[in-house]
């Protein structure tokens, strides 16, 4: 279809902190989602979503349990979700989602590793219209042309889809779960190897030398920032 992405995610090491930080992050996203949504899964399906990715990124059944358990035990928590627009040296960018209970400390925290990184941060809507909001579902077991005969057999839009071994179908955020379910309706064993709704940049650039090193660096320290959900950049 001539137009084609690459899924940029940032890896997460398994060491103990890095562990810490994800199960943090999936028992608040958890909860967020049993609160807004309800607890059965079968009637909420982004919580259905964020308990299959939990278990697929290894999360232990307990912590997915806990984050459940306190809205059906009336616990009262609220997480806000923020993003925030950066622009470092060399030209990159990148949009940054927190999940947090005092945007004060978010903001607080983001700033001190600008500071340190020659960074700055940009008004809502300075970095984002240059990135595209998609969902993306990757698979085996099926070919492309299959795929795209039941999608538009379903009148769901496809934004893209690329073949190979792997085939992933690009979308609208809206339409994830729709895409699954036409796929899942072909072979009802697949297994997704990629299903997320993310931010895609319209145009990546490379970096060297000291940029490289500040992009890096700030990479590195962003995640270690326990609010901090997502992390989505323009570099190869």
């Amino acid at each position: 279809m001539g137009r084609a992405y690459e899924v940029r995610k940032a890896s997460i090491q398994k060491t103990g902190a890095a562990k810490a930080k994800l199960y943090s992050m999936y028992a608040r996203e958890i909860y967020q989602a049993a609160k807004n949504g309800g607890v059965e899964l079968e009637s909420n399906a982004m919580l259905k979503r964020l308990v299959e990715r939990a278990k697929k990124e290894q999360v232990p059944s307990d912590i997915i349990n806990r984050a459940i358990d306190k809205v059906n035990s009336g616990v009262d928590e609220s997480y806000q979700s923020v993003r925030y627009e950066l622009f470092g040296p060399g030209g990159f960018t990148l949009l940054v989602d927190c999940l947090t209970d005092n945007v004060n400390r978010s903001v607080s925290n983001i700033r001190a590793v600008l500071n340190k990184t020659n960074s700055k941060m940009g008004v809502s809507g300075s970095v984002a219209f240059n990135y595209d909001n998609l969902c993306i579902v990757s698979f085996k077991g099926l070919d492309s042309d299959t795929v795209m005969d039941a999608l538009i057999e379903k009148d769901i839009d496809v934004v893209d889809i690329e073949d190979g071994e792997v085939v992933t179908v690009y979308g609208n955020p809206q339409d994830l779960f729709q895409i699954k379910e036409a796929i899942l309706g072909l072979k009802s064993d697949i297994e997704f190897v990629v299903d997320e709704i993310t931010m895609i940049p319209k145009d990546t650039i490379s970096l060297s030398g000291e940029d490289l090193e500040y992009f890096n660096k700030l990479i590195n320290m962003l995640d270690e920032i326990d609010d901090v959900q997502h992390i989505y950049h323009n570099v190869l």
